[in-house]
């Protein structure tokens, strides 16, 4: 019952916004009527004003003509009537009067008035040296005129006649008839004399009454109202007219009326309507879909309290979780970062198993150099007991040579066996290789591996770790050998590749048997060696993978025509990318 009541108050509401908006747009619309109907009954007024000036100027013009003065000639009124003839045939005049100061017509272009103007209000005004004017009906032929009477002044400075100028109305009326608003002019006697609506000529205006009674006495329906400003018609003066309309009235007391218009009001009428309709149908859509949404929300509220009794239920079943998922983290945190040692260790782990692969060949290749630093040194103290200091200056450059390349083999390990993760930056690749070149050696020349390596003039930087890097080849180099270790030819190729882009790839290649499952190659403790050697656990390819795919690049392998490649791709070192 109370959404009852709800509803009927809210149409309620929207009956009175949809009242007002009518009656606001209604005002506003009315206002652009006035406008409109303003300009409209200034625009017929200033053409009726216009046109008659025409007449009144022709009177005063032709006043004082020298061929209508001296009339008793013989020839004389008969050039006088040629005259004012052709003038009302110029001028569409209806006649064109001289008349002497009794008002006895002395020439006429048609003589309308029956050869006297005496007793004629615009003639009787002319006589008294103004300039007269008036408005009637010809009783001879029933039209309406309006007259202009100028006085003519002999030498003396008295009136000597005067010149009369009849106009028909019906001829002004012409040029602005069927315009759509109905305007007419009300005499000072209140009758209608001019008009675009012929229905309404004669009519006339009581006194003190807006209103307009027909010539034969007839009642017809009439209201004023007030809207605001706006003085509003209702009438029943005929199906040509309209039933309500906007009034607007202007004195004209040159030409002695005042101008009047009636404009439809429909057309305010039906915007108003639409304006009050359009805002009743957005408040009804709006109210429709406000109580739409509040059914809906009182179902929501409903469900949302089963819902509250759930998740209450479920609350605590979540806490449980949550608390179970937390520790469940924390273990796995832990997990991640023992794997993470593990991964380092593992790392160092084939670091050392290289190192170890190694020994021998780095062994001989630290002791030869000492047996040689011992001989030199030995022939040197011989030869400054003999008094040879050249040679024994020879001997000792010899033993600096081997300390030095002894020194840099030691760096090499040292650097090689570091357990450390140096941050990722510019690395010559060229200057990597010749590293995992050199720690390599020992064992490939202890084995006859031969190695076709040439290490280019130009350095080629990369984006990576160097001792990471250095990692990689020496494990590729080593597997390469251990690949060709069961066969009499044995050959090491390394090449560098600069591609067009912004990578670059490292091919090392061997002459061995190939591999031989290349989708398990890069997986740990996948080996293709005897089980149970010394030789290796699987592991060297797969940390090599991790180490470039760390650097964000790619290692792969495949089988050539003779021997196995495998291919490491690297991104090129730029400068601004670096910064």
């Amino acid at each position: 019952m109370q959404r009852v009541w709800v509803v009927l108050g809210f149409l309620f509401a929207v009956a009175l916004l949809a009242a007002g908006v009518w009656s606001y747009g209604f005002r506003q619309a009315l206002s652009q009527l006035s406008e409109k109907a303003q300009a409209d009954l200034e625009l017929a007024a200033d053409r009726l004003s216009t046109q008659l000036q025409v007449y009144q100027e022709l009177a005063v013009l032709m006043a004082g003509h020298p061929d209508l003065r001296n009339l008793q000639g013989a020839d004389t009124p008969a050039q006088a009537r040629a005259l004012l003839l052709e003038v009302a045939d110029k001028t569409a005049a209806v006649d064109v009067i001289y008349a002497d100061p009794t008002g006895r017509v002395l020439a006429a272009a048609h003589d309308v008035v029956g050869g006297s103007v005496s007793g004629h209000p615009a003639f009787e005004r002319a006589m008294q040296g103004a300039l007269g004017s008036e408005h009637g009906v010809l009783t001879s032929q029933g039209d309406r005129f309006f007259s202009y009477a100028a006085p003519d002044f002999s030498p003396s400075g008295q009136v000597s006649g005067a010149l009369v100028v009849i106009a028909d109305v019906e001829d002004i009326e012409q040029e602005w008839r069927g315009s759509t608003e109905a305007v007419f002019f009300v005499d000072r006697n209140g009758v209608v004399f001019i008009s675009n609506r012929t229905e309404l000529l004669f009519w006339k205006r009581e006194k003190g009454q807006p209103g307009l009674t027909p010539p034969d006495g007839q009642t017809l329906s009439f209201a004023a109202d007030q809207v605001g400003p706006f003085e509003v018609w209702d009438l029943g003066w005929g199906p040509y007219l309209p039933a309500r309309a906007l009034h607007l009235s202007r004195d004209l007391p040159v030409i002695g009326m005042t101008g009047e218009v009636v404009m439809d009001i429909a057309p305010a009428q039906r915007l108003a309507s639409l304006q009050a309709a359009t805002v009743a149908a957005i408040c009804l859509a709006f109210g429709a879909l406000l109580f739409l949404a509040t059914e809906r929300r009182r179902t929501l509220a409903q469900a949302n309290a089963v819902l509250e009794s759930r998740v209450a239920q479920r609350t605590h079943a979540l806490t449980a979780a949550n608390t179970a998922l937390r520790r469940e983290v924390r273990e796995r945190q832990e997990a991640e970062t023992a794997l993470k040692h593990a991964q380092e260790d593992l790392i160092q782990a084939g670091k050392l198993n290289a190192l170890g692969q190694m020994s021998a060949g780095i062994s001989h290749e630290l002791n030869q150099p000492l047996m040689a630093i011992q001989q030199f040194a030995d022939n040197g103290t011989a030869f400054l007991t003999r008094g040879r200091e050249e040679r024994a200056a020879e001997n000792l450059i010899r033993i600096s040579e081997m300390a030095a390349r002894m020194a840099r083999i030691i760096k090499n390990l040292r650097a090689f066996s570091r357990n450390e993760s140096e941050p990722m930056g510019k690395v010559n690749l060229v200057q990597v290789i010749d590293t995992a070149v050199e720690l390599t050696q020992a064992r490939l020349r202890s084995e006859q591996v031969q190695m076709d390596w040439v290490s280019p003039a130009e350095p080629v930087y990369a984006w990576g770790g160097e001792v990471r890097l250095v990692q990689v080849f020496v494990n590729l180099i080593n597997n390469a050998a251990d690949a060709m270790s069961h066969q009499d030819e044995r050959l090491v190729r390394i090449r560098i590749h600069i591609g067009s882009g912004s990578k670059l790839s490292v091919t090392v290649r061997d002459i061995g048997p190939g591999i031989e499952n290349s989708e398990k190659l890069f997986e740990p403790f996948y080996t293709t060696k005897t089980v149970g050697s010394s030789e290796g656990m699987g592991l060297g390819l797969s940390i090599s993978y991790g180490l470039i795919q760390s650097f964000g690049g790619n290692i792969r392998g495949s089988n050539t025509e003779r021997g196995a490649e495998f291919t490491v791709e690297l991104e090129h070192f730029r400068e601004k990318e670096a910064i």
